[in-house]
């Protein structure tokens, strides 16, 4: 989730048993990170669950029993920052109910992914036109839904990743 409002990194499906860590390597995300750079070369930081580590491009929350007082403000603040992709997977949630995988998608009889990945694009073609909760919170504007239409490729990419996953 971008603080923008829009989802710009989606990648599934993959089995809930499988470990936060193992889903980020097989998300390819590290190599789209390293490829975006600020104009100055520092590279853009993602905030991610502490299954991730630290990296380059990763900062995740201090760990450990005897944090100092600014590392436990940081994890506070960020903790904050965290709960913004809950709000996004229940955008996609409230406006497209029958995506309650528990209550409506069968895995293996449904294309579950495909159906996701649509009500994904929907939300943030949503979020372009009416903004999102997301966006208030980091007081930032989405792109326009011209803007964001015309960077497709980026769901083309991935619908072609799920697409081959599907066989």
């Amino acid at each position: 989730m971008a603080p923008n409002g829009i989802i710009a990194h989606l990648f599934g499906p993959i089995e809930g048993c499988r470990h936060d860590a193992f889903m980020l390597g097989e998300s390819n995300l590290l190599p789209l990170l390293e490829k975006m750079v600020k104009p100055n070369g520092d590279p853009y930081v993602v905030y991610g669950d502490p299954a991730y580590g630290i990296t380059r491009h990763i900062i995740s929350p201090f760990r450990g029993a005897h944090l100092t007082r600014p590392q436990q403000l940081f994890n506070a603040e960020m903790s904050k920052c965290r709960i913004c992709v809950e709000w996004g997977f229940g955008k996609i949630l409230q406006y497209f109910t029958y995506l309650d995988f528990q209550r409506n998608l069968k895995v293996l009889l449904q294309p579950v992914a495909k159906y996701y990945l649509v009500g994904a694009l929907l939300i943030n073609c949503h979020t372009c036109l009416y903004g999102s909760l997301t966006g208030t919170y980091f007081d930032l504007e989405p792109p326009s839904l011209e803007t964001y239409l015309s960077n497709l490729y980026l769901w083309k990419l991935l619908c072609k990743h799920i697409h081959a996953q599907d066989g």
